[in-house]
């Protein structure tokens, strides 16, 4: 009797042994996976898997890197790109370095938004160089790269939505052409030697002189990087170098800033003629009172919304052209606050 108690009882233990031990396994298989999917724990585990799912479904993402961001230029252009993306249902980043030098500084932000999974990316490169691995790599994945302003290499761009940076250079040339009689002396401050579209506009200035003007003289080409403070330098060097100068040409807002009070300090105003790029309050009151002859104004807005409308059609297979022409226009003061001017001028 005691022998069949005996074997009855190691046989129910043998039992127990076995159903806790598939137990335990069972509950350690499934804690693994859920850590595999989130380190959280097993609630937020479940509840980042909900996340991402809706995530792919409804948030759909644009990236958009700039050359800059403080400037109302750039905040005219992300306010193009804000109402387009709410038009269309998408959501778009809008960042840009502190300065408009800031190589290391854009291709961090670039790497950045990527970790993000945007479904297409829109850049104004400082450097085109600096970022085309990564947007060559992006491209490869299947994923829109759209250039806006200054825009990125021919080889890593879907479609660039910018102003024609020859033909705003040229324009601004022929404006300066006719303001000389087309005779003269002229000087340029570019703001960049590597941003394509600053390249392009003093390009597309010299150009048009060179070919419509044969008898005004470009004596000096200096770049200050569209540092007010480098560029009112420059200009002072300009008039002391070349005191017969009658003209010069800047390429940005910050160029034409630091000349018009490097012009100041020289007791030059009036005397040497101004023409400028871009706008701001300061260069406004200069242009109304006809201290800054006048200068080439851009469609910030347009252009950021053409960026957005762009990326979207790339993103549903669509076709776009390789290149939106987002124009340019000259002001001055005789049409500075007309209906088709003012809206495109920004402080």
């Amino acid at each position: 009797m005691k022998r069949k108690l005996v074997a009855v009882l190691m046989v129910i233990g043998m039992l127990s042994t076995l159903l806790v031990g598939c137990s335990s396994g069972g509950s350690t298989e499934e804690t693994a996976e859920v850590k595999t999917e989130e380190p959280g724990g097993e609630a937020a585990g479940e509840s980042a898997a909900a996340d991402t799912d809706t995530s792919a479904d409804d948030d759909k993402y644009i990236a958009m890197i700039a050359l800059g961001f403080s400037h109302q230029y750039w905040q005219a252009v992300k306010q193009g790109a804000e109402e387009a993306a709410a038009e269309l249902g998408y959501r778009i980043t809008f960042e840009g370095p502190e300065q408009e030098t800031m190589v290391d500084k854009q291709v961090d932000m670039l790497k950045t938004a990527i970790q993000n999974n945007p479904d297409a990316i829109c850049m104004a490169a400082i450097d085109t160089e600096s970022v085309a691995g990564i947007l060559q790599d992006e491209k490869a994945k299947g994923i829109p790269v759209i250039g806006f302003d200054s825009g990125v290499g021919e080889a890593e761009s879907d479609a660039k939505c910018s102003t024609d940076s020859v033909a705003a250079g040229a324009l601004a040339a022929e404006h300066a052409g006719e303001l000389l009689g087309g005779k003269g002396k002229v000087a340029i401050i570019g703001h960049s030697q590597t941003v394509i579209d600053a390249v392009e506009r003093v390009a597309g200035f010299e150009e048009k002189l060179k070919e419509e003007y044969p008898d005004i003289e470009i004596v000096d080409i200096q770049y200050g990087e569209g540092d007010q403070m480098k560029s009112a330098e420059i200009a002072k060097s300009m008039v002391m170098a070349t005191p017969d100068l009658d003209l010069i040409y800047t390429s940005n807002e910050g160029s034409c800033v630091g000349a018009y009070n490097g012009l100041k300090e020289s007791g030059k105003i009036g005397e040497v003629m101004l023409v400028g790029f871009d706008s701001s309050a300061a260069m406004k009151e200069a242009v109304r009172n006809g201290e800054i002859v006048g200068a080439i104004t851009q469609d910030p807005i347009g252009m950021g919304r053409a960026a957005v409308e762009s990326a979207v059609k790339l993103i549903n297979g669509e076709e776009v052209e390789s290149f939106i022409d987002t124009g340019c226009y000259w002001y001055d003061a005789s049409n500075i606050d007309d209906e088709k001017i003012a809206p495109l001028l920004y402080d």
